[in-house]
């Protein structure tokens, strides 16, 4: 069993063989573009400053997409090795950038399903003013500048690292470390004034999900009575691996994630509901936590 999740045997037989044609998370990867309406973020997070709650953009479709993830759990699920696993953590992949610098690290942030947007935005401020430090500001950055420190040592190290994830024996501190295992990625580009992309989702690892947000633009749409009009938007390139549910099951759970973003106080309270692949007592993080 791997350190990071649960291998699932009872899935439909479609998605047992894809693996088998579809190797590598490129030859999977399918993508699309959500326009996110900007007039509801805003109010609500215009609203919540004038009660001296900061919620950022970020925090809110962080929110809302773990909030779907509760309701649709194949979400949280990768493959390795040809096989289907459900993830035991819920971690989200992000880059931060250095002030002053064109650079930046990335690392993961941990959250539960259980999160209010309150939580999720006090896991981002906590994570964004630790990685904004100088020098080494975590477990990623330390085995970075370890690997480069030799060559020898990168291409022996990269290579092992690359077969322990092969025969599913990479050891939780690695894990733990690495932005590639995480159950989404997310940017925001237009934090450097760009536009959104397509971001891959990457071979090595276990990552299933990456949303890219871009610039806001104004995106047509067809009024009651008829009427063409346009609203500003948040556009996200969603790129995902095909091969952990169907098509159908993705776009319900974008629609629940937009549906929680059209009224953002739905997330000030936990889910009512919370989907499980297996008891919230095999998760390992649920373990350290209570360990804390």
């Amino acid at each position: 069993m791997r350190k990071d999740g649960k291998r699932l045997k009872r899935v439909d037989p479609m998605y047992t063989i894809m693996p088998y044609f579809l190797r590598e998370r490129s030859d999977a990867m399918n993508m699309i573009t959500i326009d996110i309406p900007m007039e509801p973020i805003q109010n609500y997070i215009n609203a919540k400053r004038k009660e001296n709650c900061k919620i950022s953009h970020m925090g809110l479709i962080i929110a809302a997409t773990i909030r779907a993830m509760a309701e649709y759990p194949a979400l949280n699920r990768f493959i390795a090795n040809k096989k289907i696993y459900a993830r035991n953590e819920l971690c989200v992949g992000m880059v931060v950038m250095k002030p002053g610098k064109l650079e930046g690290t990335m690392n993961k942030m941990y959250f539960e399903f259980e999160d209010t947007v309150f939580d999720v935005q006090k896991v981002i401020d906590s994570y964004v003013d630790q990685n904004r430090q100088e020098g080494e500001t975590n477990s990623t950055d330390k085995i970075i500048n370890l690997l480069l420190s030799q060559q020898w040592l990168l291409v022996t190290g990269v290579a092992i690292l690359r077969w322990l994830e092969k025969h599913n024996l990479l050891p939780r501190f690695v894990i733990e470390a690495s932005p590639f295992h995480a159950s989404f990625s997310i940017t925001n580009l237009a934090s450097i004034r760009t536009n959104h992309i397509y971001h891959h989702i990457y071979n090595f690892g276990t990552t299933s999900i990456f949303l890219a947000m871009g610039n806001t633009r104004e995106v047509l749409k067809r009024d009651p009575d008829g009427t063409l009009t346009s609203e500003k938007c948040i556009p996200i390139g969603v790129v995902m691996d095909e091969r952990i549910a169907d098509g159908a099951y993705f776009a319900a759970a974008f629609a629940k994630m937009k549906a929680y973003l059209k009224d953002p106080s739905q997330l000030e309270v936990p889910p009512k509901v919370i989907n499980r692949d297996f008891p919230k007592e095999e998760n390992w993080y649920y373990h350290r936590k209570a360990e804390e």
